[in-house]
């Protein structure tokens, strides 16, 4: 073989060596470009992830628009709900605040009880009347039920009634519990039943009117004023029956009270005359005896045509009395309450003492007892002068005040009553139950109580003295 043969040779194989290089390199070249080289594939992928991305859009979209509408209606339905109980808090608030001052104002200024009975059945007729007439409620909307105006008319009469008498239902339940504390709060659960009864016939397009509504509330206020009204006369007619029965004992105690004037005037006029006569027959010291007996039957006689003309006078005057100003500090605590009535018994004491009976712990104290020839008048003044400091701004019957001694004696004084006033309060069965329980807390001997009538020890009256300076 030539050199030339040897090179051809060699020649060749390396011109296949670089084809195959080539080819390989090519096939490479092909495996890593072919996304590119393949642009109709390229697309196609490009376009399905396309399509995949914009339906994950319209999903996530789709998602948040539901999460949104969610929120909205959570904060629809949390709004109304804090609304409601904000509402509700603010008509306990307000109840509270009614409760505390007694701020519900009535509507109605009728004076007896048969008044207001009348005007509650006008209410009755007024929404009977109502009812008949169509105009309770409305539907403006002439509906149709299987293409029929008749049934449809019928359909809404009869939601017509079933609504009014949801209503209805709920008024009677309102008025039969309404008190004096709750009242204002009735109003309101009328006020709601009218709202949500008339939300549930939207539908329907069928409202109760607002007409119905306020002769709900009518009936409701003129029931409650009714009851308070009727109270009133109550407590008014047991004041009259208790004034008449006080009347009647101090009359019938006039009337003994005259009677044993007359019979004990009788007497010593008997005996006087028989000691005159006597006088006549007597002698020396005999006679001097006998004209002291004389000047004493005359006094007696005296004093007996005193007490008649007192207890005939007393029995004429019907306004004739005692005011009195009376004090408990033992059961009430308080040594600035005062009770000030008034008595036309002849020993007003006794009235003192069953004021004092079993239903206090203690017995009262007199400060003053004022005769007037017009009793009432004076105790009438004294309540008109005090009225702000009453303890019990509602039954007018508890004539108990929060004054001092000092305003009492003052108002007495520009009315023109002379009268010597008690400042101490004796209060000794509640000083003695105070000493008694000092006592058993120190334990010490507990003594039985001094006789009745025996002088308290002063250390009871240390404190109160020292008090009022």
């Amino acid at each position: 073989m030539s050199v030339l043969d040897l090179f051809l040779v060699a020649a060749l194989s390396l011109v296949s060596g670089l084809a195959v290089y080539a080819l390989l390199r090519l096939r490479e070249m092909r495996a890593r470009y072919a996304p590119i080289l393949d642009v109709d594939g390229e697309v196609e992928r490009t376009k399905r992830e396309l399509t995949r991305l914009a339906k994950d859009r319209e999903a996530f979209e789709a998602a948040e628009a539901k999460r949104r509408t969610d929120l909205a209606t959570q904060y629809a339905e949390a709004k109304a709900l804090y609304d409601h109980l904000r509402s509700e808090v603010a008509l306990l608030e307000e109840n509270i605040e009614d409760m505390s001052f007694g701020l519900y104002r009535p509507h109605y200024s009728f004076t007896t009880s048969d008044q207001f009975k009348g005007k509650l059945n006008d209410v009755y007729d007024q929404k009977k009347g109502m009812i008949r007439a169509g105009t309770a409620a409305r539907c403006p909307v002439e509906w149709t039920v299987n293409n029929s105006k008749r049934e449809g008319a019928r359909m809404t009469k009869q939601n017509i009634k079933v609504m009014l008498r949801a209503f209805n239902g709920e008024v009677d339940a309102a008025v039969a519990k309404v008190t004096w504390n709750n009242v204002t709060r009735m109003e309101e659960r009328i006020k709601r039943a009218f709202e949500a009864i008339n939300a549930s016939g939207t539908s329907s397009q069928i409202t109760i009117s607002p007409e119905y509504r306020d002769l709900a509330l009518a009936e409701l206020r003129l029931t409650h004023e009714l009851e308070v009204k009727l109270h009133d006369e109550k407590e008014e007619q047991r004041q009259i029956r208790e004034r008449i029965r006080e009347e009647e004992r101090a009359q019938r105690e006039f009337e003994k009270a005259k009677a044993d004037a007359e019979a004990e005037e009788a007497r010593y006029q008997k005996a006087l005359e028989k000691a005159r006569a006597d006088v006549e027959k007597a002698k020396g010291a005999e006679l001097d005896k006998v004209n002291a007996k004389v000047g004493e039957l005359e006094a007696r006689l005296a004093e007996a045509h005193a007490k008649l003309q007192k207890a005939t006078s007393m029995a004429q005057l019907t306004k004739s009395g005692n005011v009195y100003v009376i004090s408990n500090i033992g059961s009430f605590g308080s040594e600035t309450m005062f009770k000030i009535g008034m008595t036309r018994r002849l020993d007003p004491m006794e009235r003192i003492y069953e004021l004092g009976d079993a239903s206090v712990p203690f017995d009262f104290d007199v400060h003053a007892m004022i005769y007037s020839e017009n009793a009432p008048g004076l105790e009438n003044a004294f309540h008109r002068e005090f009225a702000e400091k009453r303890v019990n701004l509602v039954n007018m019957r508890k004539e108990y005040f929060n004054v001092t001694l000092g305003e009492i004696e003052a108002f007495a004084k520009s009315q023109g009553v002379e009268v010597q006033f008690t400042k101490l309060a004796e209060a000794r069965e509640y000083r003695e139950t105070l000493a008694v329980r000092d006592a058993k807390k120190n334990g010490q001997a507990v003594t039985t109580a001094p006789a009745e009538g025996a002088p308290l020890p002063e250390s009871l009256f240390t404190e109160v003295a020292e008090r009022l300076g």
